[in-house]
């Protein structure tokens, strides 16, 4: 929330939906793991047009300090759309592929039977919130406000070939929050196969460490061998 440089704001938010990545996986369950796989796609997504975008904003004015700009909704309108779409599909808005893989996260970590994993659901929610803040910050910051800066006066928006580089990703974008299923299926019978392999070796683990366990003395194997050493002591007394 605090950086100046808005190519390091988007490199932390791509930190952020990593994390999200592996709480799903530690879930352990085809819920959390579906929505694992599926948030690595929207990652590239949403996080690949961020970067698109924080290049071609360099490529005009060579510069990707916050002070630098606003107001640019003014003279890149283009540039201001991809941007607005691209950054609340990282934020996670509803309809959007963002929501969809952290949805599907959430709720298989919250339903794993790991009882620690559901404190770390509820501190990721507010991760969630938090991305919000220092994503639309940076919408405001850039995007919004006065056009004060001589410089940015001039820029010119997004031409056509920068337009279908930005419009594919959005598309996907917007499919896989429609229409998650579409991206879920391919990968679920491997996802089950796997949770499956993982928990048969968990239990093979666990027998394995039973049968290597110590028994400890059966008290009447105890009292038996102490009744056999009395004997040959009665019989000398006799």
């Amino acid at each position: 929330m605090v950086q100046e440089d808005i190519k390091k704001l988007v490199a932390y938010s791509s930190v952020a939906h990593l994390g999200f990545v592996m709480l799903g996986m530690f879930a352990l369950n085809v819920q959390g793991a579906s929505g694992s796989v599926l948030q690595m796609i929207n990652h590239g997504l949403s996080t690949g047009a961020l970067f698109l975008l924080v290049g071609m904003l360099y490529d005009r004015r060579h510069t990707k300090e916050f002070a630098a700009f606003g107001g640019l909704a003014k003279v890149m309108p283009w540039f201001a759309f991809f941007l607005v779409f691209a950054t609340l599909a990282s934020v996670g808005l509803p309809a959007l592929n963002g929501f969809a893989g952290e949805f599907l996260i959430l709720a298989g970590a919250f339903k794993s039977q790991a009882a620690d994993l559901r404190w770390l659901v509820v501190a990721s929610t507010f991760g969630v919130v938090l991305a919000a803040v220092y994503l639309l910050k940076m919408l405001q910051l850039t995007l919004w406000g006065p056009l004060v800066h001589e410089e940015n006066k001039q820029l010119s928006d997004l031409d056509g070939r920068e337009k279908w580089m930005l419009a594919p990703l959005c598309a996907l974008m917007l499919w896989i929050g429609v229409a998650p299923r579409t991206f879920l299926e391919p990968s679920q019978g491997a996802l089950e196969a796997l949770l499956r392999d993982h928990q048969s070796r968990r239990a093979a683990a666990a027998v394995s460490a039973v049968a290597l366990r110590p028994a400890p003395a059966a008290p009447s194997a105890a009292l038996g061998l102490g009744a056999a050493e009395s004997e040959p002591a009665s019989q000398a007394a006799r």
